[in-house]
């Protein structure tokens, strides 16, 4: 069997070798060029970038399993794959604890001010500015005795929660509608809704899946709810928020500041408006990332393809009804499914 990968630095297209699968090798740039790549193989890792499209999907008549770095997999078209019969693979959990320290930085940088505090000091105003001084002192925050609140409860929202438990928040509020409120007791959060989340918590951190439904969850509405002291930190996918609506409040001061790993373009436009607000932090979607990271996560991603292909369960799967697509054409048609082992019964999803 065949499996194809994006070119990058951590692939370990040795387990694939020692698998006894023939590895192919491209650097891609467009969905022409991925389809170039993936239309003779069985397996395939893929990225961000160019989109795992339908169109790609379609190309590719061999194709059984695709699997993506980290655990979003926004970037594959998990409907196409669904009817098609390919499985969307993911790596759930793998960089949890970096975007739930990433979230928590950049919070405690917007409370504790520490972006305008490191740059007095260093352009030697330190002793000299002292409106800037009392200004900081009458705006930096504390986390304690406030509400924090939590949009999207899985496992890095969770692992944030956690975190922010230690700093002494007088309550934790959460919204995820896929999360019943007997799973959030053991940790003392409190589910809501939306606008109640919006409407109460100071400091608003978003940790959910970008999806139809989630799209511009954060939006003119929402926004409207909040406090003119609510923070917002997103370290989750930048369609969640709307961009254009947050540039508006933080100018109007309807939220008092926002930081953002994710936007809604990325590489972000020099001319976005958010980059231009100082209320406005933004990180280079890198709240994933560490050395950990990229030494694990590439493989669980390859072993991912390679459990498939061997009728074993992989470590994540983000489109399960797959297996009943995959269960109807081996009993009719097995078309790309012919001779891979049956593992119907092997999934525990």
């Amino acid at each position: 069997m065949r499996v194809a990968l994006q070119v990058n630095p951590w692939s370990r297209a040795d387990l694939f070798t020692e698998a006894g699968f023939e590895v192919t090798e491209g650097l891609v740039r467009t969905e022409d060029e991925l389809i170039d790549l993936l239309k003779d193989a069985d397996g395939a890792q893929v990225g961000i970038m160019p989109l795992t499209s339908r169109r790609v999907l379609e190309a590719c008549p061999r194709l059984k399993v695709v699997s993506r770095m980290g655990v979003g997999v926004d970037s594959i078209d998990l409907d196409a794959a669904t009817e098609l019969g390919v499985l969307a693979c993911n790596v759930p959990g793998v960089n949890q604890s970096e975007v739930a320290d990433h979230a928590m930085a950049l919070l405690l940088a917007l409370t504790r001010r520490l972006f305008d505090s490191i740059s007095t000091t260093r352009d030697g105003r330190w002793s000299q500015d002292r409106p800037l001084t009392v200004h900081y002192l009458e705006t930096v925050r504390r986390i304690s005795g406030h509400t924090v609140g939590i949009i999207g409860f899985g496992n890095i929202g969770r692992a944030f929660g956690q975190r922010v438990r230690a700093f002494g928040p007088d309550r934790v509020i959460a919204y995820d509608p896929y999360v019943h409120q007997n799973e959030a007791d053991n940790l003392g959060v409190e589910m809501v809704s939306l606008e109640e989340l919006a409407a109460q918590a100071d400091f608003i951190s978003i940790h959910c899946s970008a999806t139809e439904d989630s799209r511009h969850l954060i939006n003119a509405d929402s926004l409207a709810l909040m406090k003119p002291t609510t923070i917002v930190v997103n370290t989750a996918r930048g369609p969640i928020i709307d961009g254009a609506a947050l540039a508006d409040a933080l100018e109007a001061g309807t939220i008092e500041a926002a930081a953002l790993d994710v936007t809604e373009v990325e590489p972000m436009d020099p001319a976005d408006r958010l980059l231009q607000l100082p209320n406005c932090v933004v990180t280079p979607h890198i709240a994933g990332f560490s050395p950990e990271f990229l030494r694990e996560c590439p493989i669980r991603q390859a072993e991912n393809v390679i459990r498939v292909l061997n009728g074993e369960a992989p470590h994540g799967l983000a489109n399960p009804e797959v297996i009943k697509t995959i269960a109807v054409m081996r009993a009719t048609d097995p078309g790309r499914w012919q001779g891979v082992p049956d593992f119907s019964t092997a999934l525990r999803l």
